[in-house]
């Protein structure tokens, strides 16, 4: 009888130890979820999101949002919507400091707010911008692509034309932890034709339908010549700089040139051995 009571005990003491150990464990989880906070943006104006710390990754959930680094810094994202009305999606971002923010993107057609600045940086409490200190820093870097612009091209076959609009892959250079991607840009039309986005991404090679996981962007540090305007009957050399990467198995980087309030968007397709075959800049 003593046994059996014994091991009765044993029994109820276990129930309540899991019970314990399951209910520590969903608390556990449900302290190390990530909330995504809400962000309105919109089409005629560009939301400014200040990081305390450099950003070293973004992955957004729709090609309907826009996304960019402020130029010459570190830790400021630039967010619009390339379509109005867009369908909720959501935009992470991870910085130097290993944090990851999670964001939630909904349209307004106005967005009160315009300038978000989320925590601040331990060695620099103060500062909204953090500019790159590296020894190819933006001067050196622009000098780079400055030089680039004006070389021949040596990639043929990486192009895309529409309606008398052509963009051409003219090269792609290495140096340092950059990578430099030459185009020629020419317009055979009358029509002017101005630029909404130049986008880089790397996604599945073969998708039938885009999720939120099947595009990484790749975002630019530097850029010469004018990928703004390209007017008509005209021809252009730009080089845009990048942070040097490579394409896993199975994936694409694609390069796409969009044009504001108009229909004539280019898209390139970069293979991981173009990549590759970069040619080093001494």
């Amino acid at each position: 009888m003593e046994k059996i009571c014994a091991v009765l005990i044993l029994v109820v003491c276990q129930l309540i130890a899991g019970k314990s150990f399951g209910q520590q464990s969903a608390d556990n989880m449900q302290r190390s979820s990530i909330q995504p906070g809400a962000l309105l943006i919109g089409f005629d104006k560009t939301t400014n999101i200040i990081y305390p710390y450099a950003i070293k990754s973004v992955d957004k959930g729709s090609k309907e949002v826009l996304v960019q680094l402020a130029k010459g810094v570190e830790n400021i994202l630039q967010v619009k919507a390339a379509k109005q009305g867009f369908s909720e999606t959501n935009l992470t971002v991870v910085t130097a400091d290993g944090k990851l923010y999670s964001h939630l993107l909904n349209y307004t057609d106005n967005p009160k707010v315009l300038n978000i600045k989320l925590g601040n940086s331990i060695n620099f409490p103060n500062a909204d911008a953090l500019f790159s200190y590296k020894a190819d820093n933006e001067a050196k870097v622009y000098d780079l692509t400055e030089q680039i612009a004006s070389r021949k091209p040596v990639l043929k076959g990486i192009k895309d034309s529409k309606y008398n609009i052509s963009l051409n892959l003219a090269g792609i250079y290495i140096k340092g932890d950059k990578l430099y991607f030459q185009f020629a840009l020419e317009n055979d039309s009358e029509v002017d034709y101005p630029v909404e986005a130049f986008r880089f991404y790397i996604k599945d090679s073969k998708s039938a339908k885009r999720t939120a996981k099947q595009e990484v962007e790749q975002l630019p540090v530097q850029q010469a010549g004018n990928a703004e305007l390209i007017r008509g009957k005209s021809q252009q050399m730009v080089v845009v700089a990048l942070p040097r990467f490579t394409i896993p198995d199975k994936k694409v980087l694609m390069i796409e040139l969009m044009e504001a309030n108009g229909g004539r968007h280019l898209n390139l397709r970069v293979k991981n051995k173009t990549i590759i075959a970069a040619q080093s800049i001494h």
